[in-house]
């Protein structure tokens, strides 16, 4: 029986869904923006690099366990903004002891992708550091600076190009609802321009829920962000896609996140007439005027 890492992490932790039976290792803690309106997962913690020490400490107690993971994952919210020596050296430590693991992955920000450089993306690639889930959020401008992401359109395009081209496979998140009722057509049209540009590996949606305690749920209590309904939102989940050109690449969807009210997946544009006639009929059962419920953990 599994029973975790023999390690102690600095809570809260978390990763994406894919990587669910992935080795946890935190190089950094907290997240090096933390200002983003809608999320609440690191803003108890102050963002810094952990020690190489400490790191290699988890890894090596990991190892003396018996572990032998297929996949790691590199927590906090953006490791990659990590210094590049430490990055390396915590691959270096990686692939001596677990020389069989199959792939490192890692959250990103637009910004730490843009701060680094080719020779140092396809440096990290080469040492199984291959795939990078990237916030984006929306492909439009002014809700990105409405949520404080801190990247525009045009710099989240750049990245996520810069970034497969390093030999990176890229796996974009898309919010639905996150501009509420008066942005949501340019939040649908634009981010359906992003995806259709960038032609991600992999990608997926959350839903957007006023989380208490946070900047956006203040505004959402002031009235100036109306939230969608469950209909609204799965209409967002069919137009982006409906809209969204899936040209350069074949693309793994999934919408099966603990926020999502239905889960949804397939290989585009393959499967894109199933799921879109899947989403019309939801969207033609779901009476108007209902909000989802938040899951426990949002």
């Amino acid at each position: 029986m599994y029973y975790g890492p023999p390690i102690e992490y600095d809570p809260p932790v978390f990763r994406p869904p894919s990587e669910g039976l992935s080795l946890l290792i935190q190089v950094t803690i907290g997240c090096s923006n933390n200002k983003c309106t809608y999320c609440d997962m690191y803003r108890s913690k102050t963002y810094r690099v952990r020690p190489q020490l400490d790191i290699n400490k988890d890894l090596e107690a990991c190892f003396k366990s018996g572990m032998k993971p297929d996949k790691i994952f590199l927590c906090d919210g953006d490791a990659l903004g990590a210094p590049q020596e430490v990055l390396i050296n915590t691959l270096d430590k990686i692939n001596q002891l677990w020389p069989d693991t199959r792939r490192v992955g890692i959250y990103a920000t637009a910004e730490n992708i843009l701060e680094k450089t080719e020779t140092e993306l396809k440096l990290l690639a080469s040492k199984k550091l291959n795939i990078a889930y990237l916030g984006l959020e929306s492909g439009d401008d002014k809700v990105l600076h409405m949520i404080v992401k801190g990247n525009t359109a045009s710099e989240m395009k750049e990245a996520s190009l810069k970034i497969k081209s390093c030999g990176f496979k890229l796996s974009t998140i898309a919010m639905l609802g996150v501009g509420g009722k008066k942005y949501s057509r340019q939040h649908v049209e634009n981010t359906a321009k992003m995806l259709s540009a960038t032609a991600p590996e992999f990608f997926s949606f959350l839903t957007t829920f006023s989380v208490p305690g946070t900047p956006y749920h203040k505004m959402v209590e002031r009235g100036n962000i109306e939230p969608l309904t469950s209909k609204e939102l799965l209409i967002e989940m069919h137009d982006i896609l409906e809209l969204a050109s899936f040209d350069l690449n074949p693309i793994i969807f999934r919408a099966n996140h603990v926020s999502n009210m239905h889960p949804l997946g397939g290989n585009l544009p393959r499967d894109k007439d199933v799921i879109l006639k899947t989403l019309k009929d939801w969207i033609s059962k779901t009476p108007e005027g209902v909000y989802p419920e938040a899951p426990p953990q949002m």
